[in-house]
């Protein structure tokens, strides 16, 4: 058990910190993060890694042998934990940056585009393009759901620990930067802002009730009884945010590749990973519209 206070600047918030994640992925991203501050690398560093590893995760998804499926697992298992040191090394040295936030979220993208598509080729002798039609399906709603859980947890954030302790991101003020851009002067940033400004955008458009509360904040902050108020009412509802990010979907990859039937974790995604957005979505936006004069 790691006891060293630098550790506990690390974690986010105990709200928003997820069982596994406090078990075994903050522990281990905590020792990577040392190694890479000795090392003097970037978070950004950390980042290029975990990708690297999750294409590879990804890559080994393809052959129809549990021993190289359960390897790919363990290639994805150590991609996140090189997801969670770029963010415990950026809290440790300071190193904030927004391309350090976009390259984060990216890096989970990639690595599960790998996954779907070696997972399609896979099966395509088996299942044809329908195969296609059912991972594209999952995948959309995969990053619908990611989006969201991200949202609100970056919205409960920033009533437990203000601004400075979250990264609630305005859509306009993304778009605002972007459109200073040139990209002759910065081509990669400018293509990840573009991505970035997209997905703010797309994360506002459905919850219109979230936006609203969000312009009178802007106007009048809430008291403090009804800033307590709140947190108490979103608090229980990390939990679920929590299901729709990384652990539970590698939980449920593990058990569709150790299976034999890979096809599975899309029908997962389909079904379990909507009811839970569509629960969240629907909680959040009556709750919003309760604080909202």
């Amino acid at each position: 058990m790691i006891t060293d206070s630098r550790y506990a600047a690390t974690l986010k918030h105990p709200d928003v910190e997820e069982h596994i994640d406090l078990w075994f992925y903050r522990p281990m991203g905590f020792r990577l993060a040392l190694l890479g501050e000795r090392l003097r690398w970037t978070p950004n560093v950390i980042s290029v890694i975990s990708i690297f590893l999750g294409i590879g995760a990804g890559l080994l998804c393809y052959p129809a042998n549990w021993q190289w499926n359960l390897l790919g697992i363990m290639l994805l298992v150590m991609a996140d934990v090189c997801d969670s040191a770029d963010g415990q090394l950026a809290r440790m040295t300071k190193q904030f940056s927004r391309l350090g936030r976009i390259l984060d979220g990216a890096s989970g993208d990639v690595w599960f585009v790998a996954i779907y598509v070696n997972i399609c080729v896979r099966l395509t002798p088996e299942l044809g393009w329908t195969v296609w039609a059912l991972a594209a399906t999952a995948g959309f709603c995969h990053s619908k759901q990611a989006a969201l859980a991200d949202y609100y947890r970056q919205f409960h954030l920033f009533f437990v620990k203000g601004k400075a302790g979250s990264e609630w991101d305005d859509a306009r003020q993304v778009a605002d930067e972007y459109s200073r851009l040139r990209f002759a002067d910065a081509p990669l940033y400018t293509v990840f802002m573009w991505f970035y400004r997209n997905y703010t955008g797309s994360q506002e458009a459905v919850t219109p009730r979230l936006q609203m509360f969000r312009r009178q904040l802007q106007q009048q902050p809430l008291d403090e009884n009804s800033r307590s108020a709140l947190i108490a009412e979103s608090r229980p509802l990390m939990k679920w945010c929590n299901a729709l990010t990384f652990n539970w979907r590698a939980i449920t990859l593990f058990a569709a590749l150790m299976s034999g039937m890979p096809w599975l974790y899309f029908v997962a995604e389909l079904t379990v990973g909507n009811v839970l957005y569509i629960y969240l979505w629907r909680t959040h936006e009556r709750m919003c519209r309760r604080y909202t004069r």
